[in-house]
């Protein structure tokens, strides 16, 4: 195996001989401009912000540090730079490019009173002509704040109001992408996966709002630099913490008490976040009125580091998140349920004196979970992932627009599970492996109407070992026919190493179990493709028009077939999904409008059958407004429509004849027992799920603290959705009632 030092030293080689090979070029072109933009009162990034050069209609939107740039700029020459963002009033900044040196700007806005959103709409513009960007979402922290509430904001459950994402209930946050299954999905927490996401029995996401900055939602053929999973990549970025001043909030809610803690230190800050539980009579409401003894915690961390006089440009992080679930019902005659994630990890970010991004991180995570069965008959499991991610990023930017990335990444997991089959066999399916990969992309960005991102994974081993899928290509372009329309398309291919071992039937799961899939399946492949057309047809009015087809193959499934302990635990399905959607976004001075529509299928293939998942569902629409009322009242309401998700039906019953034989020969004939006659598997549709939810909230100074009050309802007309029918007794067992809800955050 190719050692991880020899690896990086042939990459900052490379590096090193590409900075030279331009660095003739690079002095000969016009000037380049680099920046941070942030919020004044606390020294906070501002993630998407529009940045625009009025002299030369140029744009951008600054990454999710807060950073921009442009190169090939003119020298000599007396500039306006115009700075927005949502809720802060725009800032203009003349300056001047000085030959060969990096002019650096350090810009921080103010926050408007009434929240009025102030946007150059030629910067946006001019910033999209050439960006590849299909099927991606961003969210600002802002925008996840104005989203109507449940209990409390949430950050997965916020993803259900997006085209191309379904949910199979009120009772999960689990989310499903364009036909694809919730382990198809990667999360990442300041770029560290995060295997269980979530609280209470999986009803909320385990990632506290208040931490988070910026929020990117890849939904399809998402770029290069990620890998790991088949369908859509969540990346998640924390707040770096006041820069300014000390300061906190506490907020407490029907569900849990919060704290955040956040200030300056020297050439830095930090930000400590701390989240418990307080009563548990609000599930009641998402799990049929019964009653849990549970019990959840989650905390977090993150510490910046940026002195001048260390290292010039550069920027150290060290960030973790913490988070624990227990199910102890004191009884020996029911189970007990624990499970935990735990990140820690470190970053170093450095922008060279030529327009070169370095990205250095060192990242841990570990999943654990435990099944104690008691004086049950439930059998005992124990699931523990332990994963090591090092890796670099490196970005490089010509005097053309154009951009080069490439990268290396190594990742080692450690992985125990044990599974009991229906046929009473019992098997080990931990197994440990390292991954080693490399990519490479650039970014066709010099021609004003034209935009291609055309770049390769090479997967140098593969985490069950044996041969590796060596390449994973991936194409994506944008051809703008004018200001006002794009033509955009996408084509790659993704692998997976990972997969979880979980039921369909269930109807909720406490935590899936996360596994390296075993040699002798092939890692999980996917094929992306996606086509769609952006356009601004009113000022202000975006509307977007996606259409994608998805296949995937080597999927991994329990084997419900084995019979002997010889017989495979796992054997292969595959399955592909299908669809249009449709968006329209507007965002006027005091309201906000997000409505889309999804037209959707999706189709699992196991033995030569075929049947739809339990999350599938032709239509799906979403509607999301808020409004600024004025003196501190804002309002917000979503609306949701799906149509029917796929069950099982229940034919009929026989009797089976329970016989019971002695030692001394005679038979014993006990009592019948009824056995279901099931039909074709998820060949029945429920009846259509639609729900309005509705948010007011108030802000208001009190002394020298802000208080944030929030009153919510939760399916206001008290739709009665179906969740599942028991089996046992035909019973009908209904999602959310009406449930109203509140909540109050203080800010110092």
């Amino acid at each position: 195996m190719i050692k991880c030092s020899t690896l990086f030293k042939l990459l900052f080689t490379l590096l090193v001989c590409f900075q030279f090979n331009n660095s003739k070029m690079y002095a000969q072109e016009a000037g380049n401009i680099s920046g941070v933009v942030s919020d004044s009162a606390n020294g906070e990034v501002l993630a998407f912000s529009t940045v625009y050069i009025e002299e030369l209609k140029r744009g951008a939107i600054t990454d999710s540090r807060g950073v921009f740039l442009f190169t090939g700029v003119p020298e000599e020459k007396r500039l306006t730079l115009i700075v927005s963002y949502m809720g802060y009033n725009t800032k203009k900044i003349t300056f001047e490019i000085v030959h060969n040196i990096m002019t650096k700007l350090k810009i921080g806005l103010v926050q408007n009173a009434v929240n009025i959103k102030e946007i150059e709409v030629e910067a946006v513009r001019f910033n999209k002509e050439n960006e590849t960007d299909i099927s991606l979402q961003r969210i600002s922290a802002r925008q996840l704040e104005s989203l109507p509430k449940s209990v409390e904001t949430d950050v997965l459950r916020s993803l259900q109001y997006m085209p191309g994402v379904q949910f199979s209930g009120d009772a999960s946050a689990k989310y499903y992408v364009r036909g694809g299954t919730s382990n198809q999905n990667l999360i990442l927490l300041d770029d560290t996966p995060i295997y269980n996401p979530y609280h209470a029995l999986g009803v909320f996401s385990a990632i506290d709002p208040e931490m988070i900055n910026s929020i990117e939602f890849h939904k399809g053929a998402y770029p290069t630099e990620f890998s790991g999973r088949l369908s859509s990549v969540l990346k998640i970025v924390t707040k770096d913490g006041n820069k300014i001043r000390m300061g906190g909030k506490a907020s407490l809610s029907l569900l849990s008490a919060k704290m955040l803690f956040e200030g300056p230190i020297p050439w830095g800050s930090y930000m400590l976040t701390v989240r418990k539980s307080t009563s548990t009579d609000i599930l009641k409401k998402f799990l049929n009125n019964k009653t849990y003894p549970y019990d959840f915690y989650d905390w977090s961390f993150k510490v910046n580091y940026a002195d001048p006089h260390v290292l010039e440009d550069a920027k150290f992080t060290l960030h973790g998140f913490f988070s624990g679930d227990k199910l102890l019902n004191n009884n020996p005659l029911k189970q007990d349920f624990k499970w935990s994630n735990d990140i820690i990890g470190f970053n170093y970010f450095q922008l060279s004196k030529n327009p070169l991004f370095y990205d250095i991180s060192v990242n841990y995570s570990r999943f654990s979970g435990e099944i104690i069965p008691n004086a049950t008959q439930t059998k005992a499991s124990s699931n523990t992932l332990n994963e090591i991610i090092v890796k670099g990023d490196f970005k490089y930017v010509y005097p053309s627009k154009d951009e080069l990335d490439f990268g290396l990444r190594i990742q080692e997991i450690k992985s125990t599970f044990f599974i009991t089959n229906p046929n009473g066999f019992i098997s080990d399916l931990g197994k440990n492996g390292t991954e080693i990969s490399v990519y490479l992309r650039y970014l066709l960005l010099k021609f004003g109407s034209f935009g291609a991102d055309i770049g390769s994974r090479a997967n140098l081993t593969r985490m069950a070992g044996g041969d590796s899928e060596f390449f994973e290509p991936r194409v994506r372009l944008t051809y703008r026919i004018s200001p006002e329309v794009a033509l955009k398309g996408a084509w790659g291919l993704f692998k997976q190493d990972l997969t979880t071992i979980s039921d369909e039937n269930e109807a909720m799961a406490l935590y899936e179990p996360w596994i390296i899939i075993p040699r002798y399946i092939n890692p999980s492949k996917s094929i992306h493709y996606v086509a769609g057309i952006e356009t601004e047809f009113v000022k202000d009015f975006f509307f977007n028009l996606d259409g994608y087809y998805k296949t995937c193959r080597d999927i991994a499934i329990i084997n419900d077939r084995k019979m002997t302990a010889t017989d495979n635990d796992l054997r292969s399905g595959s399955s592909y999904s299908y669809g249009t959607e449709i968006q329209l976004i507007t965002n006027q001075r005091n309201f906000n409008l997000n409505a889309s529509y999804s037209l959707s299928w999706a189709f699992n293939e196991v033995d030569g059958r075929e049947y739809p998942p339990k999350y599938d569902s032709r239509h799906n629409f979403n509607i999301t407004f808020d409004y600024d009322m004025g003196s501190g009242w804002k309002t917000s309401l979503a609306w949701v429509y799906t149509s029917g998700h796929p069950f099982t039906q229940v034919n009929g019953y026989y009797n089976k004849l329970n016989v019971d034989e002695i030692s001394s020969g005679n038979l014993f004939l006990q009592d019948y027992s009824p056995i279901m006659l099931l039909g074709d598997k998820n060949i029945a549709r429920l009846p259509d799920y639609h729900r309005l939810d509705i948010t007011f909230s108030k802000q208001m100074n009190i002394g020298f603290a802000k208080m944030h009050i929030d009153l919510s309802i939760v399916n206001v007309y008290n739709r009665k959705n179906i969740f599942y029918f028991d089996r046992k007794t035909g019973e009908q067992i209904n999602m959310l009632p009406v449930l109203p809800t509140a909540s109050v955050k203080i800010e110092i």
